[in-house]
């Protein structure tokens, strides 16, 4: 089992930056034996994907919308994922949630290809 729990989220300019978190916690399988990755959901929008890192985190895949202004990184030692977040604009505004347990790669970008989820953390971002 997993369980996730992500922080850092805030009301932010457009233009500033953020660094979201994910701690996991894990019982059975290693923190390195689970892809990781995060989503995103708007009010009133589908949940839609937003970065994966592989397990060693030496590749990364992100969804076009965010390429080039947000990092996805992980700290495989202290079992934490993060999401840094650069250049923010309203549209960014959205739940961010957590999520581990894709077996492949390139990763899948639907919800249902992904077993354990954090709570979510709200990002806002006012223009």
């Amino acid at each position: 089992q997993v369980r996730l729990v992500e922080s850092g989220g805030g009301l932010v300019q457009a233009g500033a930056s953020l660094r979201l978190s994910c701690a996991a916690t894990l019982s059975g399988r290693p923190f390195h034996s689970y892809l990781m990755g995060w989503f995103r959901q708007a009010p009133g929008k589908e949940r839609e994907f937003v970065a994966a890192i592989s397990w060693g985190g030496s590749r990364t895949y992100y969804a076009d919308s965010v390429q080039g202004r947000f990092t996805i990184s992980r700290d495989n030692a202290k079992n934490t994922m993060y999401l840094q977040m650069n250049s923010l604009k309203p549209e960014d505004t959205a739940v961010y949630y957590c999520t581990a347990g894709s077996r492949v790669w390139p990763p899948v970008v639907r919800p249902g290809g992904y077993a354990f989820w954090g709570q979510g953390t709200q990002v806002t971002v006012s223009s």
